[in-house]
């Protein structure tokens, strides 16, 4: 792209800043609350563009300048330091244009958003069970170096340990834009704790991680919801056996897109509070609806891409654990690294940064940057 086209598709750029600032403070829009959340999500987007563009204008600038100087100025030391300004600009430029580039092709609506990770034991019985509740460890640890917290919804123990299932959400600053690449098939080759010959066995786990949908992103009809209360079961003390503080929640979706019904059943046991169990299961109801009817842009992703790297395909086998070999492969972007005891430590942002890179890489080839 020449730069005299980058600029100018900046100066378009910078005015809509501008309007959007304008707009953040007008009354009418802070009363909309959609409006509002929709626009302050872009303005912070342009806020970055528009500090990208003003460093970018500004090594212009200094190259302009530096060259005006070299060929007027006679005075040997000028010269020099205008030498060394125009290296330093004609350097810093080029990656500028592509720090920009990026910051222009539009962002994922959905990244910065929470997000609602569900693990599911796979084919393997009990080892994969087991394999779930080191994925969950794994996710804990990472979500822990992160700063961001973790609230487990609802679980399902495996007999040998480890969970059958296990849904949590996860808060913090762009949970759902880091995660999302690790919706897809774990698969762990290892000797499992059960096996008494000492071979390796192949096990699976799957792991959605879903965007958590803000109460704005989906309507849901209150008055048709079926509450049902229920004890929870297992440890914690005489309340958990005698105060129906689990609830149950029943609705009847309609698929807008099929006009298809589905009852959606959600259970939520996660605080012994009846009515923080009620909002966070309409919380997990909103999330469901909303991937539901969000797997269509999910779909028209995947239709154009090849690497899959985060269309949220939960049936591609995405990562292998192999632990004879200490080995970790992701089979999306041929990224291998033999630090598993690290990586299953929480160390797994490396792996991560790779992934954006290569999503980088495709969207900038899509836009035609």
């Amino acid at each position: 792209m020449a730069e005299n086209s980058l600029l100018s598709r900046l100066s378009d750029i910078d005015a809509r800043f501008q309007e959007v600032s304008t707009l953040i403070a007008d009354p009418s829009v802070i009363a909309d609350m959609k409006r509002y959340v929709k626009l302050s999500k872009e303005y912070k987007e342009l806020e970055k563009l528009s500090k990208a563009t003003a460093r970018y204008r500004s090594l212009i600038n200094s190259a302009d300048e530096a060259r005006e100087i070299l060929d007027t100025e006679k005075d040997p030391d000028m010269r020099e330091m205008a030498k060394e300004e125009l290296d330093h600009a004609n350097a810093e430029l080029p990656k500028m244009e592509e720090e920009i580039k990026l910051l222009l092709i539009p962002a994922d609506p959905e990244d910065a958003k929470n997000a609602i990770v569900e693990i599911r034991g796979g084919t393997g019985g009990d080892e994969a069970a087991i394999f779930a509740g080191d994925l969950f460890k794994m996710y804990s640890k990472f979500c822990e170096s992160k700063g961001w917290n973790i609230a487990v919804t609802s679980f399902n123990e495996g007999t040998a340990g480890g969970f059958k299932e296990i849904v949590f959400a996860v808060s913090g600053d762009n949970v759902y834009g880091t995660m999302k690449y690790e919706s897809g098939v774990h698969r762990v080759q290892r000797v499992p704790a059960t096996e008494t010959q000492g071979r390796v066995h192949t096990s699976a786990a799957t792991v959605a991680v879903l965007p958590e949908a803000e109460e704005f992103d989906v309507e849901i009809n209150e008055g048709e919801i079926k509450w049902d209360t229920f004890r929870s079961s297992g440890a914690g003390g005489q309340n958990v056996n005698k105060v129906e503080s689990g609830v149950r929640l029943r609705y009847m979706w309609r698929n807008p897109v099929t006009g298809e019904s589905e009852e959606i059943l959600i259970e939520c046991t996660e605080t012994r509070d009846q009515p923080k169990n009620k909002e966070r299961a309409l919380s997990r109801l909103r999330t469901f609806i909303y991937d539901r009817e969000h797997q269509k842009y999910l779909d028209d992703i995947a239709s154009r891409r090849k690497t899959m790297v985060s269309t949220g395909d939960r049936s591609a086998k995405i990562r292998t654990y192999n632990y004879p070999q200490g080995r970790i492969t992701d089979h999306r972007i041929n990224y291998t690294i033999y630090n598993l005891q690290a990586f299953m430590n929480g160390d797994i942002q490396d792996c991560i940064d790779h992934l954006i890179i290569a999503e980088n890489a495709e969207r900038l080839k899509e836009s035609e940057l």
